[in-house]
């Protein structure tokens, strides 16, 4: 679990992103600040739409800290959390393919257009990684992939 900064309207605003172990999306969040409600309320979001994880890598926020503390004893489970700046790798890296596409824009004009083509950009990051359903034994091409999800 981490997050990232983007420009939006010459604030910068945060994207909250969790990656699995393999290095796939689990789920992102585009909000206006960085606190321990918004990191809360994307991990209790993450959470419901996957399962609970067993473990949680986090830098040294303290936002998501306090955010799995809280979860952690309001569901009554054990998450094991680790704070490494070095475990974290996999989403730290997963963070250029949204800054390539970002950067040369200098920021955005408004948060709701940048909700959109954030989850395009990790919609069509997904496809890359191979994240799409795709029939056992079967290979499909990016397009392919990009028109099933229009059926």
């Amino acid at each position: 679990m981490d997050e990232t900064y983007i420009k939006v309207a010459g604030q910068w605003r945060y994207l909250y992103r969790v990656v699995d172990r393999a290095g796939d999306t689990v789920d992102f969040l585009l909000t206006a600040k960085r606190d321990m409600a918004a990191a809360r309320r994307f991990l209790e979001r993450a959470i419901n739409l996957h399962d609970l994880p067993e473990k949680i890598t986090i830098d040294k926020s303290g936002a998501n800290t306090a955010a799995i503390e809280s979860v952690k004893a309001d569901a009554c489970v054990d998450i094991l959390m680790r704070q490494n700046e070095y475990l974290n790798n996999i989403v730290e890296q997963d963070h250029r393919a949204i800054k390539r596409i970002t950067r040369p824009v200098l920021g955005f004009k408004s948060f709701w257009s940048v909700r959109i083509l954030i989850a395009g950009i990790k919609t069509m990051h997904m496809i890359r990684k191979g994240q799409t359903d795709c029939p056992a034994g079967q290979t499909r091409s990016a397009a392919q992939q990009f028109y099933s999800l229009a059926l």
